[in-house]
């Protein structure tokens, strides 16, 4: 028989004990490995059966072995030092609060978060970067309130059929057995949110916390009674269900996000976010929410609009068009629209936020980005895509002008790295451990420690890798008699590659297949082998994904080779940390420029693993030659097939003729030296750059610190700046069809211009009824195409001269000439207030119609 319901009966622990339960619930310990060791001690056996999970090692311990702990001086002893350390880490000044007027809060939302094994609520690299962004602000002490959701049964756990097909099982998680706490009211009730959906039905959902360092996570959980079925099942799993399922998941994330929000700072006292921090369109929806709460207040939508924009940044991860979350209109305005109708937020001013080329579509990350007065990419080369893939947003400026800047990435190193490398740069680099500094150091440790500590940590995946090779093949229906050669697989003493990630097909995950027999050859060098641990996991709904699993698996299958190349089932956050550790070369072969960052290379640097990958994500801006291996790109080559043949041959031959060389080229002492130092150079060049923390810092001087202020200067003396700032937008849109560059005129450069003459400029603008303090007059100019297009040009404003009483304005300036070779300039006019954040934003700009404003030549 089968339980109707399922609940976790949690351990009363001993009060001298109750430090353990502050411990084991504060998410702190999967990035803190003493505390870890403390767990251990209680029971070592138990730890290692429940997978070094603490909440689950509470619950599995015998009582008669708590009651030893609370007489045990020694351990009580260790139990106050850390208790103390998590108190002293939770309250003291850090990084954050040493800036000056800085935002008071920050609200960070996710679908997914990937913070620990123990708390299953990510797919891939969206949430692990989450999990990774939420522990590095709280190293660093930024007040961030994470926002997600509660899935009852997480993504999924993976395995293999026996002819080599994903499987997926969704086994249910009880929060009571996870490091979660239900947020209650002071009265002792569960906070309860609610969400009004058509046909007067009501989303309701309960809040978790789950504590990450200093920083609170809310989880939104539908699993309550007030809901019938279906309402119950909309946080049932990770990016599962059919579109209605989805919406109603992201209005749960995006409106309920932010009512839980209200609630938690109400009960909590935690201070109000001053900004919002939208990660991809999946929570779009918490702008409108907060629109909805200033109009309710009494603001029209255009202001309240303005003050929501000022405090909102947005994050695009995705660089192909697909990843997008698109809905049916209609399904938009039947949610927002009818019995369901919000009173103050007309639903054709929500759909037109949605709008995109495509009629009858609402796009998310079209509304996310006209909600939020700062966006940005992942990754330089992905800031690029992103400003090609939405410039449609902003008709009329260049590509470079789109308002689409970039952060890279970084992973957090005390999550990532492996624990050996961690005490010995806490013995030799201090400041490195501490304060992430002096990278440079790394040259005084010696080679032999280096390579000692990448043999225990290769060994250790090698070991783990067959553990969890014969699980998978008894799982697929082997005898344990028929596996013996598992014992061989794999060898500590051979150069190992990894290859891990999600299975989409634009990652290539069989591209190494291409030459299955140059493959084998290389796996089975008799001087030089190769052999290569590979995971991943494809979307349930993904057949394609599915089949090069598949093919993978049968090769991995081949009597030949299985030595040599496994596929480890069920990718997770644990078999993560032993690959980048473990794995001697991180290998990445995406479709540029589909790869949006890819941050997986990075933690396998941190652990001295050199990359080998396409140029694309964060490899395409931080690889220098000298730090990895670039596999070249066949880029024009319009046939994907020969495309694959063609990188995949590349690919052999750097594994071959350089990767191998190098690792296997050991003089009479058996260490690769020139390996070595490959390692060294790669800690040094990358170390600083790829960490989670130098990506918080750019988060909060780039984008949070500039948000929190514009937030401030809108809402200031009862939003009046917003008001203001939102009738001047009206004003203007109205007028723009008035504005023409009438005539431009152009003297100083003689008859033959030449390097350091000056262009003196003299435009005539026609203003309708407009000032010139309503806009800026720009001269664009620098070098121009075969077809008289200005090739990424420079700007300079050109001054107001005079203004006639006819609406028409002279504005004069000057151009240096600097550069030699075919040169051309035109003037262009674009709205101009101290509020707005770019001179894109209004999506506004007019330029000469007649030849005239296009003046091209030749610099001498």
């Amino acid at each position: 028989m089968r339980a109707i319901r399922r609940f976790t009966v949690r351990t009363v622990l001993p009060s001298e004990l109750a430090a353990l339960g502050e411990l084991v619930h504060n998410l702190r310990w999967s990035w803190h490995p003493e505390t870890l060791d403390l767990f251990a001690e209680v029971d070592p056996v138990t730890w290692e059966r429940v997978g070094h999970d603490p909440v689950a090692l509470l619950g599995a311990v015998e009582p008669e072995r708590l009651r030893e702990l609370a007489g045990d001086r020694r351990f009580l002893r260790r139990l106050a030092d850390m208790a103390d350390d998590l108190r002293e880490y939770m309250t003291a000044p850090r990084w954050y609060q040493s800036l000056p007027d800085a935002a008071r809060a920050i609200a960070y939302f996710s679908p997914e978060y990937g913070i620990a094994a123990a708390l299953p609520q990510y797919s891939g690299g969206l949430g692990i970067l989450a999990g990774d962004h939420l522990k590095a602000a709280s190293d660093l002490g930024v007040p961030i309130l994470g926002v997600g959701l509660l899935y009852r049964h997480g993504y999924f756990t993976q395995s293999l059929s026996p002819e080599g097909w994903q499987l997926e099982h969704y086994p249910s998680l009880d929060p009571g057995g996870l490091p979660l706490t239900l947020l209650k009211e002071p009265g002792g009730d569960p906070v309860r949110i609610r969400i009004g959906l058509p046909e007067h039905r009501t989303l309701h959902a309960q809040v978790w916390v789950a504590q990450v360092g200093r920083v609170p996570l809310l989880l939104l959980d539908s699993d309550v009674a007030e809901n019938d079925n279906a309402e119950r099942d909309v946080t049932d799993r990770l990016y599962g269900g059919g579109t209605d399922h989805r919406l109603k998941q992201e209005l749960l994330l995006g409106i309920g996000g932010v009512r839980a929000i209200r609630a938690y700072c109400r009960i909590s006292g935690h201070p109000e976010p001053e900004v919002f921090h939208t990660n991809e369109g999946h929570a779009g929806f918490l702008g409108l929410e907060r629109i909805r709460e200033l109009t309710e207040a009494r603001l029209s939508f255009e202001e309240a609009l303005e003050a929501v924009r000022s405090g909102t940044v947005f994050t695009t991860h995705t660089p192909v068009p697909a990843g997008i979350d698109r809905f049916p209109a209609e399904l938009i305005a039947r949610q927002f629209g009818g019995d369901n109708a919000w009173p103050t937020v007309p639903v054709d001013r929500i759909l037109a936020l949605g709008a995109e080329d495509e009629p009858g579509v609402f796009n998310m990350a079209a509304m996310g980005m006209r909600l939020a007065q700062r966006v940005n990419g992942v990754s330089q080369l992905h800031g690029e895509v992103s400003r090609e893939m939405f410039k449609g947003l902003w008709p009329g400026f260049d590509v470079d002008e789109v308002p689409i800047g970039s952060i890279t990435n970084g992973v957090h190193a005390p999550t990532w790295v492996g624990r050996e490398i961690m005490e010995l740069a806490g013995r030799e680099l201090p400041s490195l451990v501490e304060r992430a500094q002096g990278w440079e150091d790394v040259s005084k440790i010696s080679d032999e420690d280096i390579w000692a500590i990448r043999g225990r940590m290769r060994a250790r995946l090698v070991e783990e890798a067959r553990v969890r090779l014969r699980r998978s093949w008894i799982d697929r229906g082997a005898s344990p008699a028929e596996l013996g050669w598992i014992e061989e697989a794999l060898d500590p003493e051979v150069l190992t590659i990894g290859f891990a990630r999600r299975v989409p097909s634009y990652k290539r995950l069989t591209l190494m297949l291409s030459d299955p027999e140059r493959l084998r050859e290389l796996l089975l060098h008799p001087e030089r082998p190769v052999q290569i641990v590979i995971a991943g996991k494809a979307h349930p709904a993904d057949e394609g994904g599915k089949k090069l699993i598949q093919q993978i698996v049968r090769f991995a299958d081949g009597e030949k080779v299985r030595h040599r190349i496994v596929f480890l089932p069920d990718y997770d956050m644990a078999l993560g940390q032993l690959l980048v550790q473990g794995c001697d070369v991180w290998m990445n072969n995406p479709l540029r420029p589909l790869e949006a960052c890819g941050t997986s290379g990075m933690k396998a640097a941190l652990n001295g693993g050199l990359n080998l990958s396409i140029r694309d994500g964060w490899w395409d801006e931080w690889f220098d030659g000298t730090n990895g291996w670039a596999i070249p790109t066949a880029d024009g080559v319009a046939d994907p097939d020969r495309r694959d043949e063609l990188e995949a041959a590349a690919l052999y031959d750097l594994i071959e003729h350089e990767v191998a060389d190098r690792f296997y080229d050991r003089p009479a002492d058996g260490l690769p030296r020139r390996w070595l130092e490959m390692v060294r150079h790669t800690l040094t060049s990358l170390g600083p750059k790829v960490l989670a923390g130098r990506m918080l810092r750019d988060y909060v001087v780039g984008l949070y610190t500039p948000a929190a202020h514009a937030a401030r200067a809108l809402t200031s003396d009862g939003h009046a700046p917003a008001k203001e700032f939102a009738s001047w937008k009206l004003r203007v849109g109205r007028a723009w069809p008035g504005v023409r560059v009438e005539h431009v005129e152009a003297s100083g450069l003689g008859d033959t211009p030449e390097v350091g003459a000056s262009l003196e400029l003299r435009a005539t603008i026609a203003l309708g009824e407009l000032s010139p303090d309503d806009v800026e007059v720009q001269v664009a100019y620098g070098r121009v195409g075969i077809h008289d297009e200005l090739v990424h040009p420079s700007y300079a404003p050109l001054t107001p001269d005079s203004r006639g009483d006819d609406g028409r304005a002279v504005f004069t300036g000057s151009v240096p000439l600097q550069r030699t070779g075919a040169f051309g300039y035109t003037v262009r006019v674009v709205p101009s207030h101290p509020l707005m954040a770019a001179p894109a934003e209004l999506g506004l700009m007019t330029v000469p119609q007649e030849p005239e404003g296009m003046t091209n030549g030749t610099l001498r």
